[in-house]
């Protein structure tokens, strides 16, 4: 996957206690429109329609810290249409469980994707070095 974008409210919203990454449930978003580390929630975000599109919710593997570096590790997510789903260019994560659904980070495709009936888009988190690492 691309570059690791942060939005910037996340380091505050860790802080502040916004974020339980180990159980909240954490979701992708896609849109066509480049977000911006300024930007807050997800409704600052236009999103494509996901009437098509199989479930955004991410499994999270582990969330824990070693000699005092936290770790999130997440299963990489396959999304599934079953008619069309785009055309998109962004995919994020967003927390679905806290208030107003606070938005984490963002990756640049690089090139529009547009879903048609049975395309899959996988979503391939890092899974040895994990979407974040805060020391």
């Amino acid at each position: 996957m691309a570059s690791f974008n942060k939005i910037n409210i996340f380091v505050a919203n860790i802080a502040n206690g916004v974020h339980n990454l180990g159980s909240d449930q954490l979701k992708v978003f896609l849109t066509d429109s480049s977000p911006t580390a300024s930007n807050t929630v997800i409704a600052n975000i236009t999103e494509v329609s996901y009437t098509n599109c199989s479930t955004r919710n991410i499994t999270t593997t582990s969330s824990t810290q070693t000699s005092g570096t936290y770790k999130l590790l997440l299963t990489q997510l396959t999304l599934t249409a079953s008619g069309t789903v785009g055309p998109f260019r962004y995919v994020g994560v967003y927390d679905s469980t806290a208030a107003s659904g606070p938005l984490i980070c963002w990756y640049d495709n690089g090139s529009e994707v547009t879903l048609n009936n049975g395309d899959t888009f996988l979503v391939a988190f890092d899974t040895t070095n994990g979407l974040l690492q805060i020391a």
